[in-house]
């Protein structure tokens, strides 16, 4: 997928931002997380056979073999990109996407909480973000 240079500048900047707070963030977050927003179309262990497979137009991605796909290299600005969703450019909840814009349901979750910002809402769904990408890494196949 070919990133116009704005797109590009952005998820670095983005990406540098967060490498701050990964000490903050783990695979095991990212595995509870996992378990409650994504396992029901990615399957519990990632394969891509979670129980609403069968209802969606396009199948789920096996997301243990992520980095078999791209060289042997975690593409970790692109995984982001999946994930978080806002920069896509796309409208509403799923847009055009097949899955859920998770930097703007992580945010408006932590939105919710008493007491948070429009700031700490967003370090709150970066964080969240970080660590489902430290448990996609940690489950890649060799």
């Amino acid at each position: 997928m070919k990133h116009p240079p704005m797109s590009q500048a952005l998820i670095a900047s983005i990406l540098a931002i967060t490498s701050s707070s990964w000490g903050q963030t783990s695979a095991a977050l990212g595995r509870a997380d996992f378990k409650d927003n994504c396992a029901s179309c990615h399957g519990a262990a990632g394969k891509g056979d979670g129980p609403v497979r069968s209802f969606l137009v396009k199948p789920p991605s096996d997301l243990t073999r992520i980095t078999q796909r791209h060289g042997g290299k975690f593409p970790q600005d692109l995984m982001w990109e999946v994930i978080d969703g806002r920069w896509s450019g796309d409208g509403g909840r799923h847009g055009s996407r097949e899955m859920p814009v998770w930097g703007t349901e992580f945010k408006a979750r932590a939105m919710g909480q008493p007491g948070d910002s429009a700031t700490t809402a967003e370090w709150s769904a970066r964080n969240r973000i970080v660590s489902l990408l430290k448990y996609l890494e940690s489950i890649q196949v060799p």
